[in-house]
């Protein structure tokens, strides 16, 4: 049984392969994502990604306020229940960072290996806000 050729991938603008191109658009968040989009002027691959990569960063931000005011609210409430509501309190603060940090985890690495792969592999809401506007 034969293995399916590589993937061959054009140059990006930048001079890196285009998959190579688009997964580092991602590698340091919004901000790589930001250079990414300002200097690449013909991959629509890259683009999407680099846009893609700089909402992502917006909603993680926006996200972690309304979870710190969330936790400090629990956290008031903690002080003001009694000990068992109070645990339980400081349980769900918990259990809430820790349900949005892994799915940022298992966000951010399928956007890196989907990038990687050449795909334009759309996140919810926001990969439809990139695409357009990396297409404009």
């Amino acid at each position: 049984m034969q293995n399916p050729p590589p993937a061959q991938f054009g140059k990006s603008s930048t001079g890196l392969e285009e998959n190579i191109a688009a997964l580092l658009t991602y590698v340091f968040g919004w901000i790589s994502g930001l250079v990414f989009y300002l200097i690449e002027k013909d991959s629509k691959l890259v683009r999407f990604h680099a846009m893609q990569s700089i909402l992502l960063g917006v909603v993680i931000a926006v996200v972690m306020v309304a979870l710190w005011i969330v936790s400090f609210l629990l956290v008031l409430m903690m002080a003001a229940l009694p000990d068992i509501m109070g645990t339980l309190m400081g349980l769900l603060a918990s259990l809430l960072w820790l349900v949005f940090s892994v799915a940022i985890l298992i966000a951010w690495i399928l956007c890196l290996v989907r990038a990687y792969q050449g795909q334009f592999f759309k996140l919810p809401v926001i990969g439809n806000m990139a695409e357009k506007i990396a297409n404009k």
